[in-house]
């Protein structure tokens, strides 16, 4: 290409290192070389040679819907890469993709700021529509791109050894998934006051939505095999570890689903999740359940209703049995069916979780969010079911009712370990004498709803291993 380049394409070319550059220049030969074109050595081939869009099937077709290819295609050739050496300033979809176009895709969809994958994405969403005069898409428009686009990425997970020992044909349906996660991202969009969504609109989107950028990314590097050094491919699902696939039939979760989830989480991708409660492996038990809850740091808790929602919360702390509530901000209430929502805290006040058993004056089971009664989210202790009760929201989580009914039925439960457990504790014993109202938390818990002040609370030292 040497001094032909446009300004434009030398910029892109400048954020990648020398050998990084390299590879990027040589997509273009490899990709025309593949099928059966001109052979020149790099950056050689003649002028006005042009990447047609079965070229870029036979590289992509076999990991992306053919109607994505499609949608790459169209984005490639609205790109103007500036003035070249060929006198042209754009190449229409009917002559093909030009080596400059192809450059500043690969730049800006690899190391471009949200201002330039606007427009790429825009080109991808109105490819279907044909009408490439239009200044604006709808939300419908982006919402099948997405799918399109996440199909993608499931593929390349599923097919490129992605899966960190998940196992698909064991979980939920990802066809649903995919539709679910699309409808959640274009939740995020605002758009303008006539109701599209113009390049403004959408730039900030991306801005926002850092998943767009992320599975974009994912698919040119996969699809055009462009391998840069210092960019590792990334990450999108948890480890799993210790699991039982053999005995499972079908998990609440899907790929989808944990591509949504995974970065929600403190430690997001890093820390692996391990199944530790399922009735269909352990049966309709609250003892178990608390068992699997218990001394095995953050969980994940999913339930199913009868009426077929599929609901959660998150617990950022190791759950306690203990009349008090417990936890911290980090926590969150989530919905994945019929919708993919995540509600955080409020701020409002500190009811984040619940867990109590075998207490004759305290509620008995696990909430979160709310307070007694009027739980976000609550399973009794007589297990098969709970509530959702908010009106109009829950107060700790600002989430509205989760499952289909407020009084709900429970189908079945999964409760995952989601990161590093507590350390053990040590020397416990023998570390002083307690007050009799340590002894009965419950007793310590009626007097504090109660109002009643407890004098001895400022009198003593507090232990080092009490918790805060």
């Amino acid at each position: 290409m040497g001094n032909t380049e446009s300004v434009v394409v030398q910029k892109r070319l400048a954020r990648f290192r020398p050998e990084e550059r390299t590879v990027v220049e040589g997509v273009f030969d490899r990709l025309l070389g593949a099928a059966g074109g001109p052979s020149a050595p790099p950056g050689r081939t003649p002028a006005g040679t042009t990447l047609t869009l079965e070229m870029l099937q036979s590289s992509m077709g076999s990991l992306a819907p053919d109607s994505m290819v499609r949608r790459v295609y169209q984005s490639m050739c609205s790109i103007d890469p500036g003035p070249a050496a060929s006198g042209k300033t754009s190449t229409s979809a009917a002559s093909g993709v030009g080596r400059e176009q192809l450059v500043v895709f690969l730049a800006d969809t690899l190391r471009g700021t949200a201002e330039e994958r606007a427009p790429l994405v825009m080109a991808m969403a109105m490819s279907q529509s044909g009408d490439e005069a239009a200044v604006a898409v709808t939300r419908e428009q982006l919402a099948e791109f997405l799918q399109d686009l996440i199909s993608a990425v499931v593929w390349i997970l599923v097919h490129r050894g992605r899966l960190q020992a998940w196992q698909p044909e064991r979980m939920g349906d990802s066809s649903l998934g995919v539709q679910l996660l699309a409808e959640q991202m274009c939740s995020e969009l605002k758009p303008s006051d006539e109701g599209g969504c113009d390049v403004s609109c959408l730039e900030d989107w991306i801005f926002r939505v850092s998943q767009v950028s992320l599975y974009l990314e994912m698919l040119v590097a996969e699809g055009l095999k462009v391998s840069l050094s210092g960019r590792p491919a990334p990450t999108l699902l948890p480890p799993c570890r210790d699991t039982p696939w053999k005995e499972l039939r079908c998990l609440l979760l899907d790929i989808p689903t944990l591509m949504f989830l995974a970065p929600q989480l403190p430690d997001s991708y890093s820390a692996p999740w391990r199944l530790v409660f399922s009735t269909q492996l352990h049966g309709e038990s609250f003892s178990r359940m608390v068992g699997g809850l218990t001394k095995c740091g953050p969980t994940l808790l999913l339930i199913k209703d009868t009426k077929g929602h599929v609901f959660g919360g998150f617990a950022s702390h190791a759950w306690e049995t203990k009349p008090q509530f417990q936890g911290d901000s980090r926590c969150f209430l989530f919905t994945v069916f019929p919708r993919l929502r995540v509600y955080t805290a409020t701020g409002y006040n500190q009811h984040f979780m619940y867990l109590n058993q075998n207490q004759q004056t305290m509620p008995n089971g696990l909430g979160m969010g709310g307070q007694h009664g009027y739980f976000g989210l609550w399973l009794d202790s007589d297990f098969g079911r709970g509530h959702s009760r908010a009106r109009p929201k829950c107060t700790t989580y600002g989430s509205p009712q989760l499952s289909g009914e407020e009084e709900f039925t429970l189908d079945s439960v999964e409760v995952w370990a989601v990161g590093k457990p507590p350390e053990p504790e040590e020397g416990k014993e023998g570390k002083g004498k307690k007050s009799i109202l340590d002894a009965d938390l419950e007793v310590q818990a009626m007097m504090e709803m109660t109002g009643k002040t407890l004098h001895s609370q400022g009198l003593r030292e507090p232990e080092e291993d009490q918790e805060q």
